[in-house]
């Protein structure tokens, strides 16, 4: 059984599993393949002059696998609760995990199927997005939510941001303590 499983591996979801990997929690990132990071140009992306999407995507891939996420690239079709986590079932096979993070995009249809309360969203082009407080808990238990899903604008760098808000805010309630993590250069 894994710890946290992140649905979505674009910037919201890859940056939340650098994050919970780093931490030390068994982390498994889900890449469906449907993230609309895959068909942007970013020019507006804080620290790189500029970069594709697909550029993007696959270096927040590499990172969390650097710091031990597992990835798994299958398109995740259920969530289902169970009494110790959640079962996450993909074409191919099914995971365990205590803890579910989504950062599916413009995509609501598995957070509604497991019971998370959703709204009308004010982005364009998107149409409904999770219900989060500002931790990015949703309202069933042990899943949050982070990024377009979770109601904030899908500018790649506010994605990204709010995946690592919601992963330290995860962090910091499993350990039961406020986590930081800082590299610090050396002399």
């Amino acid at each position: 059984m894994y710890e946290i499983a992140i649905i979505g591996a674009g910037p919201a979801g890859a940056s939340a599993a650098i994050f919970t990997a780093k931490a030390g929690k068994s982390t498994v990132l889900f890449d469906g393949g449907t993230s609309a990071t895959k068909r942007a140009l970013l020019k507006n992306h804080y620290g790189v002059t500029e970069i594709t999407g697909p550029d993007l995507v696959e270096t927040g891939k590499k990172q969390a696998a650097q710091f031990g996420a597992e990835l798994v690239d299958e398109k995740v079709e259920s969530i289902e609760k169970t009494e110790n986590g959640f079962t996450i079932k993909t074409e191919q096979g099914s995971y365990e995990s205590k803890y579910v993070i989504l950062a599916t995009g413009m995509i609501a249809s598995l957070g509604e199927a497991l019971g998370v309360k959703a709204k009308p969203a004010t982005e364009p082009r998107v149409k409904t997005v999770f219900a989060v407080d500002a931790q990015g808990k949703t309202n069933v238990p042990n899943v949050w939510a982070c990024g377009t899903v979770a109601g904030v604008s899908m500018h790649t760098i506010i994605t990204a941001g709010d995946g690592a808000k919601v992963a330290v805010n995860l962090i910091s309630e499993i350990d039961g303590k406020r986590w930081v993590d800082h590299d610090v250069l050396g002399k």
